[in-house]
């Protein structure tokens, strides 16, 4: 029967959207951008004027979704390709691979947001880990110019098996050794146009600080004017004198590395993420797509050009207090007392189990008991190189990978982490079974057709609001991250996560509509696509949906809410719940986790345990 409503689903959006496409004889440009790490409730004219006029004109996703686990590499993946998680195999920034990447500095759980890391994992499996097919790759196949602007990781994965043979890529990495080589035609704009063949470092806005240091001060500035121009004074113009359809993907490091690596608030909530330096990454992105759109007016583009902006997800301000933990109980010379160093699951789940800690990122050395992993990352077990136990430590939530698949095993770390008041919620892959107080993954479309192994467990983490009128811009959440307190991070289940912002405007878009209906940036990349008349060639079904709404004589579907929670709860009458909503086959995710320990995600009722705070 499911399928059956699946394939009825598809068939009918595909109807809808393909008659509004119908109407154009010749496919448009599109642009797609990305602010990496904007919130969904922060826009405003005072904000971001630009990204405020394209939502207020144009089409205004008010009931956006970020997918889960949010991060960046993982929505990466979904807006490329259209798939979820499941399908793509982009579990999260860093994932546990299986073999030892050397690119990544001989680890198995290497942080792929780097080009040469990337080609690694491709070569490893097959020649394309994310086993689907992406936006850009599509787009070039048909005959359209290509190009992807912007941060390091995600802006090669739109075209990554070409590595710049036909499609424009233009990162942090360009010019440098890892960096996807550039054209001699693109050498040859570059220098005629006055712009360096290397993209310029991020300069002070790279500086996290430390735990006695506040971090930076200033938005990416100097790295982001230059890919702008690159765009508008080289791009854009190869584009136009070519004479036929383009798609430009342009990824805005900013407000993300502004609200990541923020100084305005070493080691306390308040201002967090709301400090000058977050403001002014937003406006920093805004002032980019501002001179996008000034360079389609002068080029006479902008009428046969679509716009789609959609961040990949939301933001947190840090937290590191937990009155559970054992590792917070521990002196270390970089951590604040009574904080939670980076790594702190590794460390509490090493002492649970009686099972030795040994770093991935230090050449599997043993982790001290004063110490902490390099990188928050571990692997437990006897031998580290046949771990029973690996942790991919991300932020906002961390991925725990059991090799061996021991069913016994699994209960032990889950009753372990259970018992910490920094979780909140477990995802338990389905193939080991049933735990009191957990869901399984393919709750959330994790289980589908990944290539990359398939983590265990995926841990959420606590998140609230310190307090604001509209709450998801104000969350916090407990981050296992090298990170201070009161900088920013994202990963959880918290709808400051998952609340991300989208907006389209252009000839193929309504204007002036507001979209009630839940959309995601799966449904991002399946728009982008049926817009540009492409046809993927699906190895998983774990897709978005066309969002026909917005598009001009397109089936507006109906929509229904439903909440899942686990069958049995917890010794300690925990469980985990999951809020979401429903679009025709098509899920989206809100929050989920402990009521009262995820933002958005309250007690109701008086029968589910409190988590608190």
């Amino acid at each position: 029967m499911r399928r059956a409503i699946t394939l009825l689903s598809a068939s009918m959006i595909a109807l809808s959207a393909g008659a509004a496409s119908a109407q154009n004889a010749k496919p448009r440009n599109l642009i797609l951008f990305v602010p990496d790490g904007l919130r969904g409730g922060i826009v405003t004219p005072e904000t971001a004027p630009t990204m405020a006029e394209i939502r207020d004109k144009g089409v205004n996703f008010k009931n956006a979704h970020s997918l889960f686990p949010t991060f960046t590499m993982a929505n990466g993946s979904a807006l490329s390709t259209g798939h979820y998680l499941g399908d793509t195999g982009t579990f999260s920034n860093t994932i546990y691979t299986g073999y030892t990447s050397a690119p990544a500095g001989d680890t198995v759980v290497p942080f792929i947001e780097n080009d040469a890391v990337l080609a690694d994992v491709d070569d490893h499996f097959n020649g394309d880990y994310l086993n689907e097919e992406t936006l850009l790759k599509m787009a070039r196949g048909q005959g359209f110019s290509t190009a992807a602007i912007g941060k390091v990781g995600p802006t090669l994965l739109f075209d990554h098996t070409d590595r710049g043979k036909n499609t424009i890529v233009i990162d942090d990495s360009t010019g440098g050794k890892t960096g996807v080589p550039l054209s001699d035609e693109m050498k040859e704009a570059l220098t005629k146009a006055g712009l360096p063949l290397a993209t310029p470092s991020r300069g002070d806005n790279a500086k996290a600080g430390d735990a006695k240091t506040p971090g930076t001060t200033v938005a990416n500035v100097a790295q982001q004017a230059h890919m702008a121009d690159v765009a508008t004074k080289v791009v854009l113009r190869i584009f136009k004198a070519r004479n036929k359809p383009f798609v430009l993907v342009f990824w805005s490091r900013d407000p993300d590395g502004s609200q990541h690596n923020t100084g305005d608030s070493l080691n306390t909530i308040t201002p967090g993420i709301n400090g000058p330096t977050s403001m002014a990454g937003i406006r920093n992105a805004d002032n980019n797509l501002a001179q996008l759109r000034k360079a389609l007016d002068e080029l006479g583009l902008s009428a046969d050009t679509n716009i789609m902006i959609s961040s990949d997800h939301g933001f947190s301000t840090i937290s590191k207090e937990s009155k559970s933990s054992p590792s917070a109980k521990i002196a270390y010379s970089d951590t604040p007392k009574d904080f939670l160093p980076m790594g702190f699951v590794a460390i509490d789940l090493a002492k649970a189990l009686g099972l030795p800690l040994f770093d991935p990122n230090d050449k599997n050395a043993k982790v001290a008991d004063n110490a902490h992993p390099k990188a928050g990352n571990g692997v437990l077990g006897q031998d580290p190189a046949k771990p029973d136990v690996v942790i991919a430590t991300n932020g906002g939530s961390d991925l725990i990978y059991l090799p061996n698949r021991d069913k016994k095993l699994a209960d032990r770390v889950i009753k372990a982490l259970l018992e910490q008041d920094y979780v909140s919620g477990l995802f338990v892959d389905d193939k080991l079974g049933t735990f009191p107080g957990t869901l399984a993954m393919s709750n959330l479309n994790l289980k589908g057709k990944a290539v990359t192994p398939n983590p265990s467990i995926v841990v959420n983490f606590r998140s609230w609001s310190s307090g604001c009128e509209i709450p998801t811009n104000c969350s916090v959440q407990v981050a296992d991250t090298v990170l201070r307190q009161g900088q920013g991070m994202h990963g959880s289940f918290s709808r400051g996560d998952t609340f991300n912002f989208t907006a389209a405007i252009g000839p193929d878009f309504k204007a002036g509509y507001v979209d009630p209906l839940p959309v995601s940036n799966a449904d991002v990349g399946m728009t982008a696509a049926q817009l540009l008349g492409l046809r993927a060639p699906n190895n998983g079904g774990l897709i978005g949906r066309v969002m026909s709404e917005a598009l001009p004589n397109g089936m507006v579907p109906k929509m229904a809410e439903g909440t899942i929670m686990s069958k049995k709860p917890s010794a300690n009458g925990l469980r985990t719940v999951l809020k979401f909503q429903r679009v025709l086959s098509t899920r989206y995710f809100d929050v989920a986790g402990f009521p009262g320990r995820t933002l958005g995600l309250e007690e109701t009722g008086g029968k589910q345990k409190t988590a608190g705070k």
